[in-house]
């Protein structure tokens, strides 16, 4: 079987976690089975569809990596790839439908059919449509629309059930009775999504249709729409839910960002792919979690997607990608940071070697246990800014309490002063004059000199931001930075 299957989203908002791990699965699985993958557009809704929309939808498939063999943009043998353009299509098909006396036009009003609902809903039943145009001969209805008013056209549903076997879920079935005879075409001649999507897989020759289990109740309608137009259903796999850590839907602050967000924050591509597909899925070696796009690919079998729900554990997301950076060297790190500092205003929009280099320096300094690029650029503001009015009170003061804090500081700024230029070697020898001048060690003597030097009580290590300091200070940057004897300088003052 010549594998084909597609990511159908509409461009009605930005793409977020779930509708992107179902254009990952599928994308996997068409790589998986040297089958094509399809972009479709559905953008029936015309008033909620924004073509910028579409554009960044695309753009994030795009930077994610995954790109697609068909559609609006490349084009293809069974085009056009957006809904909207289709809209001939499935009106031949109603055409059809209604000749064949497997579709007829309903009359009832909006109002009428939330009447109907309603009184359904106070019995206690599942709402439906009661069929009550269903026998309107043909003639007639064509009359009253000839003559004005407006319908919908129905399918007109059989008897029994609705069965088939979902490749997740397993055997699934449904009454007829109680999916009632559903909308095909609405009164403004455009398409119903499920007749829509039923007649675009089936003209695009889907074998393969893998979404979420929201779905689960359009796929018993669109094998309905199959079966009246004498056509082959194509396989379904339904993607269970994800849900928040804590239980329930996912809410913005739970992980329901955009996947454009996630990319602003410094998130990488290869991790969230990497993470998006262990939601509901694994790896056949267990305990082997950190994957790369080619080892998806070998790895991914749709018979070992979970059906019970996925949960979004944003502190999981922020490991797998704490892993996937310690993977890049120096050089891949410096160029993901560099747009976050000139966007900060830290360095120009041309840099020099040197100050590239300076750069990887600082960010091989900051980088041990952080999670995204976000974070090392939180953490390389020690370098630029130093105030040391940030400190809280209560530091201030933890400070104050600590025997011969303050001592040590002053002995750190006396000895300082006696060099013209500091560097490493320098450093050294004032920190072993300090030690020897207050008798202070370890926390005693390091703890007081980092929070002279940072205004923190945590950061990288001494020995490498003093390097860092003293080189960026000779360098021609946006911000001025502070060496070390300025910045002990600045403390004590701020203490006095």
């Amino acid at each position: 079987m010549n594998v084909r299957v597609r990511f159908a989203p509409s461009p009605t908002g930005h793409l977020h976690i779930g509708n992107v791990r179902t254009a990952l699965y599928n994308w996997l699985f068409a790589r998986q089975n040297q089958g094509v993958s399809i972009l479709r557009i559905e953008d029936t809704d015309v008033a909620r569809s924004e073509e910028r929309f579409e554009q960044q939808l695309m753009d994030d498939l795009r930077w994610l990596g995954l790109t697609w063999d068909e559609g609006p943009d490349c084009g293809g043998r069974h085009g056009p790839y957006r809904q909207s353009e289709r809209l001939d299509q499935h009106r031949e098909c109603v055409t059809r439908l209604l000749s064949e006396g497997e579709a007829y036009y309903c009359f009832c009003s909006p109002e009428e059919l939330q009447r109907e609902r309603q009184r359904q809903l106070i019995q206690g039943n599942a709402p439906r449509y009661s069929g009550k145009c269903r026998n309107i001969p043909p003639s007639e209805a064509l009359k009253r629309i000839g003559s004005g008013e407006e319908a919908v056209v129905r399918l007109k549903i059989r008897e029994g059930s609705v069965d088939f076997e979902d490749l997740v879920f397993g055997p699934l079935s449904a009454e007829c009775e109680q999916i009632g005879d559903f909308v095909l075409l609405r009164s403004d001649g455009t398409a119903a999504y499920n007749l829509a999507c039923a007649v675009d897989d089936a003209a695009m020759e889907m074998t393969h249709v893998i979404r979420g289990e929201g779905h689960i109740s359009n796929a018993y309608r669109q094998i309905l729409i199959y079966q009246a137009l004498h056509l082959s259903p194509p396989l379904f796999a339904h993607l269970s839910t994800i849900l928040a850590k804590e239980g329930g839907k996912l809410s913005k602050r739970q992980g329901a960002t955009s996947i454009a967000d996630f990319r602003q924050r410094g998130y990488l591509p290869e991790a969230m792919v990497n993470y998006l597909a262990l939601l509901g899925w694994a790896p056949s070696e267990e305990g082997r979690e950190i994957l790369g796009l080619d080892e998806l690919v070998a790895e991914f079998d749709l018979g070992r997607v979970n059906r019970s729900p996925a949960t979004f554990d944003l502190e999981k997301l922020n490991w797998v990608n704490r892993n996937h950076l310690k993977r890049l060297d120096r050089e891949s790190l410096t160029r993901l940071v560099i747009p976050y500092w000139r966007k900060r205003g830290w360095i120009h929009s041309q840099i020099s070697p040197q100050t590239q280099a300076w750069i990887g320096e600082v960010v091989e300094a900051v980088f041990s246990h952080l999670d995204k690029v976000e974070d090392i650029v939180g953490e390389s503001d020690l370098v630029f800014h130093y105030n040391p009015g940030d400190l809280s009170e209560a530091e201030l003061q933890d400070l104050l309490s600590q025997k011969n804090a303050v001592a040590v500081i002053e002995e750190f700024h006396r000895q300082l002063e006696k060099n013209e230029d500091i560097d490493l070697e320098i450093y050294r020898e004032v920190v072993a004059g300090v030690k020897k001048a207050t008798g202070q060690k370890g926390r005693g003597l390091f703890h007081p000199i980092r929070l002279a030097l940072t205004a923190r009580g945590s950061g990288p290590e001494l020995d490498k931001l003093v390097s860092l300091l003293e080189t960026g200070k000779r360098l021609d940057l946006p911000v001025p930075i502070l060496g070390v004897k300025e910045r002990v300088k600045t403390f004590l003052q701020h203490l006095r």
